[in-house]
């Protein structure tokens, strides 16, 4: 059996609203290109970098919530390298010591080490035309991303499989949600540096894939591909290797260059940074999503909690509402038509204009019968347009109960499905279900399901 180790460096973009060593803002997405840099993004003659304090507090944070151990002081350093996204040609970054070492995060019960988190610059941004580095015929750059402030977070090669990349990912995405330090919505906000070996071989380092399958994709082709060339009796070396999405294949970039030939030097523009406050930061942060699991599976089932814990804004609201109403019922909205609603629309709750009010009064509607669960779905795709939906309880979505105007929904829905009732009579008792939620579209969804099963049983 192939074994397989795999270590990831994982660069994270924090969101500070300015960058890591200037006053240029952060939100460098949908500007037109190299117009949101200064002399010190690109290193001109003369310019001076200065530290973003904020930056260094949320590294802090981040190295607080993945169990890490501080140094007393930390400083920059220069990264000396020729490539086109770096003006300079050196990458101010933290070598010798860096902000945070020797952490772990829990993959169920699986430790994951962390060897050491960092902050740098992120480099420009390469647009390769024609969609893909294999087909690109030239590479334009834009340093409007030059400068925006990197967490570095580094694991030991403790993956044995691309599936628990994936897992560990998916997990470390939450926490620096949680942390308010990162977005991922954002291009670009995950960039991973994956590295690779089998049977204890020669290491190969695949670089920049972003997004969690894409990760998981391009290490199953790896395995496969040293695998196969292990097979037919060739060597594997170290190299530095891309991967083509389209393709789903690595591509060859260059052999792999060594720490030494990086030619780290202390950064002189900038001063020794000491590491202090880790208590009052430590107080500060928020309950992170493993605590909030096992906290939240006391109330509600295991897979409704894992649910609520993937958006930070959904289990703030359930932390308000489960006091207030059923914790089971307030869950399963949550954690199921909200969130469904929300997955279609392509947005988070913090993207809408929902307040836990909105919802208060959504939940009593609910308590209070006065709306069936279809309705309850179709408000909620409104709200999410409009909030002020809610406030809008009146005829068009009141619960209907009247047993008369139940009859004449369910008459409606026998007349217009004459073969459906003829199928039921003649033994496909599956059938009714599709009878009752013709009965229900005909109501709108404001009728009692319960109603309605009970008079389609009398008029079938």
């Amino acid at each position: 059996m192939t074994k397989v180790k795999i270590g990831l460096e994982v660069h994270a973009e924090l969101t500070t609203k300015t960058k890591l060593f200037c006053g240029c803002s952060s939100a460098w997405q949908g500007k037109r290109p190299n117009t949101n840099c200064c002399p010190t993004c690109l290193g001109l003659p003369g310019s001076k970098p200065r530290v973003n304090e904020k930056a260094i507090e949320y590294g802090i944070k981040i190295g607080l919530a993945l169990n890490c151990r501080f140094p007393k002081e930390t400083f920059f350093s220069r990264k000396s390298y020729f490539y086109p996204d770096m003006s300079k040609n050196f990458q101010i970054t933290q070598y010798e010591i860096p902000l945070a070492m020797k952490g772990y995060v829990m993959l169920d019960k699986k430790k994951i080490g962390i060897r050491r988190i960092h902050l740098e610059e992120d480099p420009a941004r390469l647009v390769h035309s024609g969609g893909s580095i294999a087909a690109a015929r030239y590479v334009l750059i834009d340093y409007n991303r030059s400068g925006v402030p990197l967490c570095e977070i580094v694991t030991e090669p403790d993956f044995e499989s691309p599936k628990e990349a994936r897992m560990f990912l998916q997990k470390l995405s939450s926490i620096l949600e949680y942390l308010n330090v990162y977005d991922s919505l954002l291009e670009g906000s995950m960039r991973v540096d994956a590295n690779i070996s089998i049977d204890g071989g020669e290491r190969v380092e695949i670089k920049n894939i972003s997004g969690f399958k894409q990760v998981e994709k391009a290490l199953t082709y790896e395995i496969i591909r040293q695998v196969n060339m292990k097979k037919r009796g060739r060597k594997i070396v170290q190299e530095t290797r891309g991967f083509d999405p389209v393709a789903n294949v690595t591509i060859l970039q260059r052999t792999k260059e060594f720490e030494s030939e990086y030619g780290y030097i202390f950064e002189p523009d900038l001063t020794r940074i000491e590491i202090k406050n880790l208590n009052k930061i430590k107080k500060e942060l928020p309950e992170l999503p493993d605590k909030k699991l096992k906290r939240y599976s006391k109330i509600v089932k295991k897979e409704i909690a894992e649910s609520l814990i993937s958006d930070p804004q959904i289990a703030d609201m359930f932390d308000v509402l489960s006091k207030r109403f059923d914790p089971h019922l307030v869950g399963i909205w949550l954690s199921g038509p909200l969130k469904k609603t929300l997955n279609y629309n392509n947005l988070r709750l913090k993207d809408t204009k929902i307040k836990t009010e909105h919802m208060e009064r959504f939940f009593r509607a609910i308590e209070e019968k006065k709306i069936t669960d279809m309705m309850g779905e179709m408000i909620l795709r409104e709200m999410v347009k409009s909030p002020k939906k809610i406030e809008e309880l009146g005829t068009d979505f009141t619960r209907i109960d009247d047993e008369g105007s139940i009859k004449e929904f369910v008459r409606t829905a026998l007349a217009e499905n004459p073969k459906a009732v003829l199928e039921y009579k003649s033994g496909k008792v599956e059938v009714f279900e599709f009878l009752v939620g013709q009965a229900m579209k005909k109501s709108k969804g404001r009728a009692d399901p319960k109603i309605i099963r009970k008079v389609l049983e009398e008029m079938i």
